[in-house]
């Protein structure tokens, strides 16, 4: 059950990619955007929960299908011209920590993972989620872009890696 959860929260971290967003957190920082770490934590674990147990009656009320949701598109914009406002739940929590990626993600593991395995590993991304949101002062001061574009980097190689092995998983290859 250990590896399970831990595979799980690897996924899932990969998927997520706090680290990997935190260049687009910290500049909506500079501009003048509050996030309440939080409100973005409780906000994105409602959403991937309620996917977990009702994603897929949700996407059927909607008539589309899971293949679909998962294009990853993102229709917030990210320029705020009208002074600081607070972006915690959008576009924070959704659609850059509980996305369509996150979403479909945590659907998928549906198939090779107990309920209680992938609510372990919600729960350990979003402790992270949390610290990272609460310590981006720390680290907007302590880490140089080029540092955090290379962890985006690795982690987006990490991701592609996990996304072939789930297809030719369920391919059968």
């Amino acid at each position: 059950m250990i590896t399970a959860i831990l595979s799980v929260s690897l996924i899932l971290f990969s998927v997520i990619d706090i680290i990997g967003s935190l260049p687009v957190i910290l500049d909506m920082k500079k501009r003048g955007v509050v996030i309440h770490a939080p409100t973005a934590t409780l906000t994105a674990g409602i959403l991937m929960l309620a996917f977990l147990f009702f994603g897929v009656a949700i996407l059927k009320v909607f008539g589309v299908e899971v293949s679909s949701f998962a294009l990853g598109i993102h229709f917030f914009r990210g320029d705020n011209s009208d002074g600081a406002s607070s972006g915690s739940i959008v576009p924070i929590a959704f659609p850059l920590l509980a996305g369509a990626g996150t979403l479909t993600t945590i659907l998928s593991l549906k198939s090779t993972f107990e309920t209680v395995e992938i609510i372990a590993g919600i729960t350990i991304n979003l402790a992270v989620i949390f610290l990272v949101l609460k310590s981006t002062p720390f680290l907007e001061k302590k880490l140089p872009k080029p540092a955090t574009e290379a962890m985006r980097k690795v982690f987006g190689i990490l991701l592609l890696a996990i996304a072939i092995q789930m297809f030719r998983t369920n391919v059968g290859i």
